[in-house]
């Protein structure tokens, strides 16, 4: 009879503080500098700041491919006043690095897959007198000395799909990792580096305002904003495709579920919103906002599909 009651006071408490939810500010840490995910977490906060009365304060906290932010949020309280807003590079983590300072599968409750990137974009500089993907594999080949490109770090999403390119085409690029997507663009399209493959948000408003050239999209079909772009396979590399990975939202592990549901459930209502949809078509990423379930069975499959794709690349653990 008591651990009934136990279990009915406990169940009664969780529903009184998530009716209750938010009373405070929430620290929405962002596992990068500038860049994809800082401006999609910026958008989302702003939209539950507004639809829960309280304010989503973005906090940046780059470093060591999201591991610093991560490990701010796993240590901290499980009340879902800290969340978690970081890429796919949350999933590559585990293989490309022999130590975490977190468990990837247990410090963390999924809330949301927030949006979807759909593949990557290949640009190069323009320095690089390319005009096309297979001219550019070409100089690549024939220049004297190794061609550099730029990452948010190591072990990215940006950094597979690059290795897994010279892997396929017999380049070997010069790796330079920048801490986050905004600086590593910035790299480019000031010709410190030569090539990137890129998530939109980020690349996309250097190739609008014509400081970068970009040759190539890695998904399927071609981008519905950027539809003069090529794909991977009209481009002459058929073999090529790379998923663009996403950003998602985390929570502490054992976050109350009625809170986590919570939040799912305000996200889900703004990315619904026309003009929210409009600003992320203007950064070419497609909203999702699966439920919690959903979305750690997404995780889940996501650490098995990279695990192939750290293999396929080469990337040993550091």
């Amino acid at each position: 009879m008591k651990t009934l009651f136990a279990i009915a006071l406990a169940l009664l408490t969780a529903a009184a503080q998530a009716q209750n939810y938010p009373n405070r500010a929430v620290r929405v840490i962002v596992a990068a500098q500038t860049g994809g995910p800082d401006i999609v977490a910026r958008v989302v906060a702003a939209e539950l700041q507004a639809q829960m009365g309280q304010p989503f304060v973005v906090e940046n906290q780059g470093g060591a491919n999201g591991i610093v932010g991560a490990t701010t949020v796993a240590k901290s309280a499980a009340d879902g006043y800290t969340l978690l807003v970081y890429s796919s590079g949350f999933v590559i983590n585990p293989f490309v690095h022999k130590t975490l300072p977190y468990d990837t599968e247990k410090d963390f409750t999924p809330v949301t897959n927030l949006v979807s990137n759909g593949g990557l974009f290949f640009a190069v500089a323009n320095n690089i007198p390319s005009k096309t993907l297979q001219e550019f594999i070409a100089y690549a080949k024939q220049s004297p000395t190794p061609l550099a490109y730029s990452t948010p770090g190591v072990g990215n999403t940006w950094h597979l799909a690059m290795e897994v390119f010279d892997n396929m085409t017999g380049i070997k690029m010069t790796h330079i990792p920048y801490k986050g997507g905004g600086p590593a663009t910035a790299a480019l399209a000031s010709g410190e580096v030569q090539a990137m493959f890129a998530s939109p948000a980020p690349l996309m408003p250097h190739y609008k305002s014509g400081r970068v050239r970009v040759l190539a999209w890695t998904a399927a079909k071609r981008h519905p904003a950027f539809p003069e772009i090529p794909t991977t396979a009209e481009a002459g590399l058929p073999q090529y495709k790379h998923d663009g990975g996403w950003f998602g939202m985390f929570a502490p592990a054992g976050t109350p579920a009625e809170i986590v549901d919570k939040l799912w459930r305000e996200v889900r209502i703004a990315e619904q919103k026309p003009a929210v949809r409009e600003r992320f078509a203007k950064l070419g990423v497609e909203p999702v906002a699966d439920s919690p379930a959903d979305y750690r069975k997404f995780i889940q499959a996501e650490l098995k599909a990279y695990a192939e794709q750290a293999r396929l690349a080469g990337v040993k653990p550091e």
